[in-house]
């Protein structure tokens, strides 16, 4: 989670809701679960003294406030991971360390390669995969863009060359009509599609 306004009580209102939304009318609140929020924090937030910079697991419940020993049980309970922080601080060995690498190293081959938790491994194993798929849908996109590229080419080249071959054809017939003087520059470019100025020029050649 990234840090923005009032996220915290964005985890609260949601930890509360959930807690709520599972007894229906007039069911037992003996059939309440707990309600347990998890949030994996990008930033460090707890930062005000050295036993908070020394800090990254954070556990919160409902407490009395002089005597924290006494609690309310755990219905509700939010826990905090600052990632960055535990990544800095170092962790025993163990499936939480090696998810909060997975969390925070996942692009590093290298680093993830050291990873032995089964878990974490069909994880990196998981987002190859998704990687790997991307890649031969972009690869697929950029080999489709260059076959319908060559085709629009292609079509292009053959209309130029159909026009080209067109007004070839218009031009020998204009000359052959010239030859013959029987019609005049304007009758000729109207039977032809070339322009008077055309016609003209090639009058003037034929004639020189």
């Amino acid at each position: 989670m990234r840090r923005y306004g009032a996220w915290h009580k964005r985890g609260l209102f949601y930890l509360a809701r959930t807690l709520g939304l599972q007894l229906g009318a007039g069911e037992d609140y003996q059939q309440l679960r707990a309600a347990v929020g998890l949030h994996l924090l990008d930033f460090d937030l707890f930062t005000a003294n050295q036993a908070e910079l020394e800090q990254a697991l954070w556990r919160f419940e409902m407490r009395d406030e002089r005597q924290p020993e006494v609690t309310l049980g755990n219905i509700l309970q939010m826990n905090l991971i600052e990632l960055n922080k535990a990544d800095r601080l170092g962790l025993p060995d163990g499936p939480l360390r090696a998810w909060i690498t997975f969390f925070t190293h996942w692009r590093e081959e290298l680093t993830m390669a050291k990873i032995a938790h089964e878990p974490v491994k069909r994880a990196m194993s998981r987002i190859r995969e998704l990687s790997a798929d991307e890649e031969a849908r972009r690869l697929a996109f950029v080999r489709e863009r260059a076959l319908r590229d060559e085709v629009s080419q292609l079509n292009e080249a053959r209309q130029e060359g159909r026009q080209e071959g067109r007004k070839e054809a218009n031009a020998e017939t204009a000359r052959n009509l010239i030859e013959i003087n029987a019609l005049t520059d304007e009758q000729i470019a109207h039977a032809t599609g070339l322009t008077q100025a055309e016609v003209a020029q090639m009058r003037a050649e034929q004639q020189g």
